[in-house]
């Protein structure tokens, strides 16, 4: 997923910085290549997957055909739920945390 979501974003921003945009579409360009790239190493995975997901919107309502632009917010709202996944900067930093669920404590006889 990050891989699609990824590589979809920094083609999508060449694309628009190759054909010489006006500023704030450069910026937007310049920034999806940067979220991309963070994406594809899986470095602060999270938030990338949030700006993704809230850039992706902003397009989908300001820009015709939003079907892709729908997708592309969907992939990075998952992206920012999931995770960075095992393959990725961010389980080399941090690692992998294990949580583990433990049995209530018994606190006597259920009340009657």
């Amino acid at each position: 997923m990050r891989l699609a979501a990824g590589v979809k974003l920094i083609v999508q921003g060449v694309a628009v910085l190759l054909v010489g945009a006006p500023l704030g579409s450069a910026l937007f360009g310049a920034s999806s290549v940067g979220i991309g790239t963070l994406l594809l190493v899986g470095l602060w995975t999270p938030v990338a997957g949030a700006l993704v997901a809230a850039g992706a919107l902003w397009n989908a309502f300001s820009v015709g055909h939003p079907w892709d632009w729908i997708l592309l917010a969907t992939l990075g709202a998952a992206l920012a739920l999931l995770g960075p996944g095992a393959w990725s900067v961010d389980a080399r930093l941090f690692g992998w945390k294990r949580l583990e669920i433990r049995p209530r404590k018994s606190e006597g006889p259920p009340p009657s």
